[in-house]
């Protein structure tokens, strides 16, 4: 081989090398790594990330994430979102760069997650690609519509009085074990074939509780359209407070999509607790009742992310109804009043009715919708004086318990408010369309069940409800729209409905069933006292005649003849 050419193939492949040394881009970033200084439930305390920001991400060993939450001049105080008994001091932690994210989208309808966005029901992993922050600054108030489309619970007591619409914030409050979960998912179970996309968010429930309510929703089929988001009572308090967050990001992904949305979180009462016990080792200090100062916050900035969105921006809602603990029934504590204050209205849940056996167990008295008929069917309009009937009844119902005596208007009262009572009555997990609510409910109204017996109002409400066909459909479309109930639409109803209770109804009394005597019994009639002391006629003129002064001598001749003169002893003599 020529020399030349041997020169020219060296100075080639080092012009190469030199070319592919000066085009390439080491690519050096810089990391920062801290050290885990302690450890305590929940928390961890590090050092050496300064440039660590506010609820940023940090990654652990063995796949720990925490959110760094206390950023102090020496250490970061972060909130663990998974178990503390996999870490040890002197443990390395790395920044991600990053805030806490979840995946949402259409993959997710259907599945069991947790907090971290990870599959917990045995059905592989999700597809979903789009993430979302769970943090996220809730819409503009000029980004909002007025709440106008109501949500249907399928309850009567609800959506005939405590009306809810698309788009409120409801809280749900009372002691435990009275039916507060049952009516969120009642409230689920009626979104079937509504086009209502619902979201359950369980927080420090346990494990068992979640079970049934995902059994439940599996049998009515109501998982087709729900996804499950729990957080259990033996997770880490971190990742029972995250939990709303993640839910409520899930659900604002369909809203923004233009999708009406239904989010329950079951229960923030839990999601309290666990934030003070975070709060408390993060050594920040105790207000009321020992919780943060920020309690107030950390709920209001989850709930004023519930809305109903403009037209511009796809016309999407999303409902919230949180769902709260009271303790011995006492309504004015401080989380109860914090939550009755950010939401637009309350359903109380009351013990003593739990355990008269009226369920649900709604107080109508105590509770309220701030949104009320603005948000519900002009065809329950109809009945809107319901529940000032109610309340009346239940102030003449504890006056009368004094055994006061009580006018005919204040009895027919009493008793048309035990029929209201009575017709408000649900079994759970049987969920009633609007028509038939409105057909019970009106009929009740123009008092057709006053004149049933008590016992008999569920009988004859099965009645109704068997005999539906018989009422006109063209009317029975329109209870369900938008279009009022005419006064010859209600006359229909009644009409039909009369004919179909009049078995149900008290015969009245016939003259012999009251006890009147017939024609041919008057003379068998017992002499009563009157009757017996009556004088005979002669009699009567005999006492009536008047006595003359012979006559009242003569009453006493004995008397005249035995009575000694003044000038005579006893024997007569002489003195």
């Amino acid at each position: 081989m020529p020399a030349v050419e041997s020169d020219n193939t060296v100075n080639n492949t080092f012009s190469r090398l030199d070319k592919g040394i000066a085009d390439y881009h080491f690519l050096m970033k810089p990391r920062e790594v801290g050290l885990v200084t302690s450890i305590s439930t929940g928390i961890a305390k590090v050092s050496g990330l300064p440039g660590a920001g506010f609820e940023e991400l940090l990654e652990f060993p063995n796949g720990i994430f925490g959110i760094a939450y206390n950023i102090d001049a020496d250490e970061i105080g972060v909130i663990l979102l998974d178990k503390d008994t996999l870490l040890k001091a002197g443990d390395e932690v790395e920044r991600t760069g990053r805030v806490m994210d979840i995946p949402v989208g259409n993959a997710l309808i259907g599945r069991v997650i947790d907090p971290l966005g990870q599959p917990i029901d045995d059905k592989g992993p999700i597809s979903g690609k789009e993430r979302l922050p769970i943090e996220r600054p809730a819409h503009a108030i000029m980004d909002r519509s007025p709440v106008t489309v109501p949500l249907q619970t399928g309850i009567k007591v609800i959506d005939a009085l405590i009306p809810i619409g698309r788009g409120q914030r409801e809280l749900i409050v009372g002691d435990r074990q009275t039916g507060k979960t049952a009516i969120a998912i009642d409230a689920i179970l009626n979104q079937k074939n509504k086009n209502v996309l619902c979201v359950y968010c369980a927080i420090g429930q346990r494990a068992s509780a979640v079970a049934k309510v995902i059994a439940n929703l599996k049998e009515k089929g109501a998982m087709e359209y729900t996804v499950v988001v729990v957080a259990e009572g033996n997770n880490s308090p971190g990742l029972k407070y995250i939990a709303p967050y993640a839910a409520t990001s899930i659900a604002e992904y369909f809203m923004e999509q233009g999708r009406d949305v239904l989010i329950i979180y079951d229960d923030l009462t839990h999601h309290a607790r666990s934030y003070r016990e975070l709060s408390l080792l993060l050594r920040r200090p105790p207000g009321r009742e020992a919780f943060p100062g920020d309690i107030f916050y950390i709920h209001s900035r989850l709930l004023e992310r519930s809305t109903h969105l403009s037209d511009a921006l796809k016309g999407g809602s999303l409902t919230a109804l949180p769902i709260i603990e009271t303790e011995a029934q006492n309504i004015s504590a401080y989380i109860p009043t914090n939550l009755i204050s950010i939401t637009d209205g309350q359903i109380y849940l009351s013990p003593k009715l739990f355990e008269l056996g009226i369920l649900p167990a709604v107080d109508v008295g105590k509770s309220v919708s701030r949104v009320g008929d603005k948000a519900q069917l002009p065809a329950y309009r109809s009945i809107a004086n319901l529940k000032l009937e109610y309340a009346q009844f239940e102030e003449l119902e504890t006056f009368a318990r004094f055994g006061t005596r009580l006018d005919e208007n204040t009895k027919k009262t009493i008793e048309h408010g035990k029929r209201i009572r009575e017709c408000l009555k649900q079994p759970e997990l049987q969920q009633m369309p609007v028509s038939e609510q409105i057909v019970i409910l009106l009929a009740l109204k123009n008092g057709l069940l006053d004149m049933i017996p008590l016992e008999k109002i569920k009988d004859a409400q099965d009645a109704l409800l068997k005999n539906f066909s018989n009422f006109p459909d063209e009317i029975i479309k329109r209870l369900s729209s938008n279009a009022k109930l005419s006064d010859d639409d209600s006359k229909a109803i009644l009409k039909v409905a009369t004919t179909i209770l009049i078995p149900f109804q008290d015969k009245p009394k016939t003259d012999q069933d009251k006890g009147e005597p017939k024609p041919d019994q008057e003379m068998d009639k017992p002499k009563t006292d009157q009757y017996k002391d009556e004088p005979k006629p002669d009699q009567d003129q005999e006492k009536d005649k008047p006595k003359t002064d012979q006559d009242k001598d003569k009453s006493k001749p004995d008397q005249d003849k035995e009575k000694p003169k003044p000038d005579q002893d006893q024997n007569g003599n002489k003195l």
